[in-house]
């Protein structure tokens, strides 16, 4: 998640009367609902449309649009903008594959991505490009470059707790939330 969000809204909550200390658990790309389901959180941040929120309430936090994330020197590091159609069949710079919510992973010529470290450095080195929320910019260096995309879906982070929570402290997390 984006970690500017993730720091206002700790911040935000701890300054409340009688805010529970919250433990951050940093997790994998699609983690948090196993997280959340088995009970190693209470709460976390996920993303619509990625990511399944079935059995959980939400709260929308923020929603933005996608960026494509190329090799600073790469051409289409120069463009103003892009459109998705403008991604496909790049020569020597297929986009990278995130798994699915099963662990699996769409067929492509791109590699294979478990976590955003690894996406940075295979970008940085021109072995391919990924699609993102813009947010993420925040962890791009001198050797990405990122690049609106005006025909992208929207995605929205959501802040995510089982439907059968009745934890005053989900509840003044969730309340901290709406109000930021």
């Amino acid at each position: 998640a984006n970690h500017e969000l993730l720091r206002k809204l700790l911040d935000a909550y701890a300054a409340e009367p009688g805010a529970a200390e919250i433990d951050v658990v940093l997790c994998g790309m699609g983690d948090q609902a196993r997280m959340l389901r088995d009970g190693r959180a209470d709460v976390a941040f996920m993303q619509r449309p990625f990511d399944s929120l079935a059995g959980f309430d939400t709260e929308d936090v923020l929603t933005e649009q996608q960026v494509a994330v190329v090799p600073a020197a790469h051409p289409l590091a120069a463009r103003p903008s892009l459109v998705m159609a403008d991604l496909s069949d790049v020569p020597g710079l297929p986009v990278a594959r995130w798994p699915r919510q099963d662990g699996t992973y769409e067929d492509g010529p791109g590699p294979e991505i478990h976590d955003l470290s690894q996406l940075a450095q295979l970008i940085a080195l021109g072995h391919t490009m990924a699609v993102i929320c813009a947010s993420a910019r925040t962890w791009l260096w001198g050797a990405h470059a990122a690049v609106p995309l005006t025909d992208s879906s929207p995605v929205t982070t959501v802040l995510a707790w089982p439907a059968h929570s009745r934890s005053r402290a989900v509840a003044g997390l969730v309340r901290t939330a709406t109000r930021l």
